[in-house]
This record gives structure tokens, sequence and C-alpha cells, in this order.
């Protein structure tokens, strides 16, 4: 039997203990991503021996990670379908990467069907270029920052500590009201994804900047380390009005906090056409492809 709990900042020390065995870039393999969202998704984990595995959601509509740790896989996702049954639903595994599909299916032949969604798939980047901007494909980028500082010549970029919290939390807020006549998006769990983000800041190990200009912030960034080669954004955010403000908080950030890394995950761009529009721009060095898994044994 399988115990689900909340997850609680004490328990981030064995999560990333079992994470370190993740074989995926997935942006979901992360304790932060679990911790700031468990509102917002219903989120639920466990410790199975030494896996971690994670839940999401509510009555029929749950959905289960793939078993992260040491062990017997095969035994880790039987618990998870045992788990499915006792709950009269239907075991289905988010997040299924082409290497793991090729597990699933090793371990049960003809057992599972999977399901595909681009919306759902993550956008990765090489930390270089996105340092460096060069290149053809990168002209428009490099001449939004120029004219960003052009426009803003008394614009600077700090790391983001205890001091500048308030200064973060205060910027989304005005972001938010900007869209307060947009009816059709409640940002409310997104809101409260943020406070928590910010509330444990340190606890969470979390890594950010910040853009001023004239003093006032006025875009942030943050995310976390997901393995040595990867680094997971969760959050960016600047006005639509101020011209280059997202293309220049991308780059002061990765240039001056991600170059230990190789690549770094912008998460998904869940269908919504302008996110999408935005990260294809940047021309990811992987697009990586993620389904649903159902058990139909």
């Amino acid at each position: 039997m399988l115990c689900f709990k909340t997850p609680v900042i004490e328990d981030k020390k064995w999560v990333d203990e079992c994470l370190k065995n993740v074989n995926s870039f997935n942006c979901e393999y992360t304790f932060g991503n679990a911790y700031i969202w468990h509102t917002a998704y219903s989120t639920k984990i466990c410790r199975y021996k030494d896996f971690f595995i994670c839940r999401w959601g509510k009555g029929d509509d749950i959905l289960y990670s793939l078993p992260i740790g040491n062990g017997d896989f095969k035994e880790a996702v039987e618990k998870i379908i045992a788990d499915a049954v006792s709950l009269g639903i239907k075991p289905r595994i988010y997040g299924v990467t082409e290497n793991y599909k090729k597990l699933l299916d090793e371990y049960f032949p003809d057992k599972f069907s999977y399901e595909y969604d681009d919306s759902m798939n993550d956008y990765i980047y090489s930390v270089e270029k996105m340092a460096s901007l060069r290149g053809k494909k990168y002209h428009s980028k490099r001449n939004h920052i120029t004219n960003f500082k052009k426009n803003n010549p008394d614009w600077s970029f700090e790391a983001i500590c205890k001091d500048n919290i308030n200064d973060c939390i205060a910027l989304h807020s005005k972001w938010i009201n900007e869209r307060s006549n947009d009816e059709e998006e409640d940002y409310s769990f997104e809101f409260e994804a943020v406070l928590t983000a910010f509330e444990n800041y340190e606890a969470l190990s979390f890594t950010g900047g910040l853009l001023r200009v004239g003093g006032e912030a006025i875009a942030y960034t943050l995310g976390e380390r997901h393995s040595d080669r990867l680094f997971v954004t969760h959050f960016e955010k600047a006005p639509a009005s101020v011209q280059g403000a997202y293309t220049i908080i991308n780059q002061e950030f990765t240039k001056n906090c991600l170059m230990e890394y190789e690549y770094v995950n912008r998460e998904e761009d869940l269908g919504l056409e302008g996110l999408r529009k935005a990260k294809q721009s940047y021309n990811p060095e992987i697009f990586l492809v993620k389904c649903t898994a159902e058990y139909n044994g």
C-alpha cells in the first residue's frame, strides 16, 4: 500500500536523494516544483522504499509520476497500479519520456497505451546559446536587448536574495493587476505558488534574478537545480509594455547564474499560443516529448 501525503519542506532531503537517479530532463522532477504547486494540483507525494512517487489530482482525475529512485522499478510501478485500482480509477502515469516508455514496455509488454499532447512537452535550451545569443537565429533578440539598453540606460541586474524578495512579490502582483480584465484567467493558484516559493526561497535552494530600471524592479525570474547538467526555470515575469524586458532578464540571469549548467528547461507552453511562440523563438535545443501512459492490463 502506498501512503501519500502533502509535501512539507522537511521532505526535500529524501526527495532530492531519490531524484538523483532520474533518467530524463522533465521539469516536474524537482522537489520545488512539487512543493510550490501542491495546492494548485492537489499534489501528494509518497516514499516507497528508495523511490519517490508523486500523485496529482482528485477523484477520477488522478495522475501519477514515474517512480524515481533506486530499486525494483517494476515493483514500484505495480504499487502505483494497485493504488489506482484501490481508488477505483484507471492507472495513469504522467511525464513518460521515450526512455521510460521503453522501460514500461519492457516490464509490462502490451499493457500500456500512450497519449501525447504537445502542450505538455518541455522546452530545453543550451545555456551557452541563451547567454551569448550569437548567430542569425537570435538577431531579433539582440535587437530587443540593444533597444532596451538604449531606452533604459540606468538598468541593472541583481541576484534574488532575502533583501529584494518583497520587490519581486510586488512586481508579480502588479503583473496580475494589469491583467484584471482577463476574465478567462485565474492567477490565484499561480500567485499562491509564487508566494510559497519566496517564503521558502532559501530552504528550497532556489536561484533567481531581478532586473531594475531606475531602481524600480521591472522583471524577475527564478528556478532550481534539476541535476548537474540542467536547471529548471519556474517563473519569469516582466511587463509586456517594456520592449526587451523579457529578453534581457533571460540573458542576464543565464549569464550571471546558470553558466555551471549545460541546459535550462523552461517548462511547457500549456497550449497558450503566445507562450508557444515565445518559447519557440529561442530555438530549443531539445523539445522533450512526454506522454501519459494508461495501464490496460
